[in-house]
């Protein structure tokens, strides 16, 4: 339990500002309605982190609330990292958002200690286009801009639009599509909103969202996409956002139809619902991109990864959509570190105009879409379906997932649990396969042990 009897020593000279600071975000007197307020006064700087909580019984009694009440309030907010206990400072505000990375820290909690890893998600360093001519380029290139110029390059802003999958009015890049995915968290939702996510779903953004304090909606998946039936179900619990990943989905590699992108935009078209499209395999994705921004681009936020295709190192996603949705996050960025390095922007705009990378990729395109094909397709020969299309990681069921990954780590496999990937509890046993680590030639060995790690018993859906 957090607070209870005043702490000795309580600084009371600090209780009246925090005090009257949650007060005046107060609007709804339950626990929940609580927990919204304090979000609200600490993302207003009202309230400091590592500042001391008041006891239980003070905040009860100044703001004429039951213990229970203000109980039930602090663990919600001690389950989404925004407080915690300091020992004999009793409760105090968290220094930083949330506890880092849980979900994407035990997916690869096996990486880097077997002969063969499958369990990064990364792309293949000997398939990434060789940086070393557009740097020998870049460095003929003219002074670094002032610090007030935009974010973005302009060159570079405008290859961008000429094939952005839908109407953007403004645009920027950000340091990697996490790096965006967090501010759009950090700028556009508050403790407690509702937001809807596939199942099962990319650990960093579930990792982001759990941070900021948001209630997750689970929204199911089939072969043509985002189920549209889970999609209304998610409209009308009230989501004040929707994250989707249109192709090659992370882990499941569903791509999006059109079909399911106009009957997904229809239950969208006229809700105030942010939709957030992250295309997290864009260059290296075998599979047009199908967007539901195209249909309702007011709504739409978009971003393009160029890690998988072109360098995790590089730090680079383009994020773009209309003004009145993109000015607020670049307000907001350049708060922190204003703009992502112009000089990384102009060895992108480099290797995305001249033919010679441009080939690299088309080449690791195929090459990562032969991979994928030969595991599906050898996994199929020992009786276990994959489904999806595409992407650099399969989603393989297993009876018992412990169990899967001990047997896979005696033959020297190591491949992610499947467990950080979902929302419900129960987690259905699975693993997520980096197909795009895997050479032809080890490709039998793996879809043996895979195989004898599944044992299905029937044919299973992708989630």
């Amino acid at each position: 339990m957090y607070g209870g009897m005043p702490v000795q020593g309580e600084k009371r000279t600090k209780l009246p500002f925090m005090i009257e600071a949650i007060k005046e975000e107060l609007t709804d007197l339950s626990a929940r309605g609580l927990a919204d307020a304090f979000s609200r006064a600490l993302r207003a700087d009202a309230i400091a982190p590592g500042e001391r909580l008041p006891s239980i019984r003070t905040v009860a009694r100044e703001l004429s609330l039951s213990p229970t009440t203000v109980s039930a309030a602090w663990r919600m907010l001690a389950r989404a990292n925004l407080i915690h206990t300091d020992g004999a400072r009793g409760t105090v505000v968290a220094d930083g958002v949330g506890q880092g990375p849980v979900r994407h820290r035990r997916a690869l909690q096996y990486e880097g200690h077997f002969e063969i890893d499958l369990s990064t998600g990364l792309p293949d360093p000997t398939l990434l286009p060789d940086l070393g001519p557009s740097l020998a380029r870049i460095r003929r290139g003219g002074a670094l801009e002032s610090f007030l110029a935009e974010p973005i390059l302009p060159q570079l802003r405008d290859h961008l639009l000429a094939d952005w999958p839908s109407r953007a009015e403004v645009m920027t890049i950000a340091d990697g599509a996490t790096d965006a995915l967090d501010l759009i968290a950090m700028t556009c939702l508050q403790f407690g909103d509702r937001v809807g996510v596939e199942f099962p779903s990319y650990p960093p953004l579930l990792d982001l969202l759990e941070a900021t304090g948001a209630r997750i909606v689970p929204i199911d998946l089939d072969d043509s996409g985002p189920v549209t039936a889970s999609v209304h179900e998610a409209v009308k619990a009230g989501v004040r956002a929707i994250f989707l990943q249109p192709r090659a989905q992370n882990p499941t590699g569903v791509c999006l139809t059109p079909p399911r992108a106009e009957d997904i935009a229809a239950v969208l078209r006229d809700r105030d619902v942010l939709l957030v499209e992250f295309d997290l395999c864009a260059g290296i994705a075998a599979t047009p991109l199908v967007t539901i921004g195209e249909h309702v681009p007011s709504l739409t936020v978009h971003i393009r990864a160029y890690s998988e295709s072109h360098g995790p190192d590089l730090r680079l996603a383009a994020v773009g959509g209309p003004a009145s949705l993109m000015e607020p996050l670049i307000r907001r960025r350049h708060l922190g570190q204003g703009w992502t390095s112009r000089l990384l922007q102009r060895l992108l705009w480099d290797l995305l105009n001249h033919a010679e990378p441009r080939q690299q990729v088309q080449n690791a395109r195929r090459e990562y879409a032969q991979r994928r094909k030969a595991l599906v397709s050898a996994l199929a020969d020992h009786g276990v379906r994959i489904g999806g299309k595409d992407g650099i990681v399969i989603w393989v069921p297993v009876e018992n997932e412990a169990a899967a990954l001990m047997m896979l780590s005696s033959h020297g496999i190591g491949v992610a649990p499947g467990t950080p990937y979902q929302i419900r509890s129960p987690a259905e046993p699975h693993l997520a396969v980096t197909t795009g680590s895997l050479p032809e030639s080890q490709v039998a060995e793996v879809a043996a042990v895979l195989a004898q790690a599944a044992r299905p018993s029937l044919p299973r859906s992708i989630h």
